[in-house]
């Protein structure tokens, strides 16, 4: 620890720090080109493990609740909500991809602060702190890859028939 606060004091400091990085990691996100986010890279790309999106239907059960969960996409002006698909166009599936890409992006740097806590929590605050920011962004990383599953699944069936 670099700086010693009473647990009490830590979980205070830290829970506006949660606050505050989510606002400004979704700000930055937001801000992000789409071409910067069209695109898959060695973080979003699918996995083999995920078989498309069905690993998520078959052991998460993943359609059960992922509509339950706020979703906070149109926070910013201009800002796309994920609720509904925008269209059915393959350019509003692909659209809808980028935001799928910006939405996990913004979990996945969440995710990644969660050591930072470290810095000026005591230990057991420091380990609650990073379990709670495994517990609150990751499902909301696999809804939006689970829904670029589909999305990439719809798009690829479209491409075989129009072959």
């Amino acid at each position: 620890m670099l700086v010693h606060l009473t647990p009490l004091a830590a979980v205070l400091v830290s829970s506006a720090v949660w606050g505050v990085l989510g606002v400004v990691s979704g700000f930055a996100v937001h801000r992000l080109p789409t071409d910067r986010l069209d695109h898959d890279t060695w973080l979003t790309r699918p996995r083999k493990f995920e078989d498309g999106g069905r690993w998520y239907e078959r052991r998460l059960r993943i359609s059960r609740w992922k509509d339950r969960l706020p979703e906070w996409g149109a926070l910013f002006p201009g800002g796309t909500s994920k609720r509904q698909l925008p269209g059915r166009s393959d350019a509003d599936l692909q659209r809808f991809a980028v935001e799928t890409r910006r939405a996990e992006t913004v979990h996945w740097v969440n995710l990644a602060a969660g050591p930072l806590f470290l810095l000026w929590c005591p230990p057991v605050v420091g380990a609650a702190m990073v379990a709670f920011g495994v517990l609150a962004h990751a499902p909301f990383i696999c809804i939006q890859r689970y829904n670029r599953a589909r999305i990439d699944r719809t798009l690829g069936r479209r491409r075989d028939r129009g072959a």
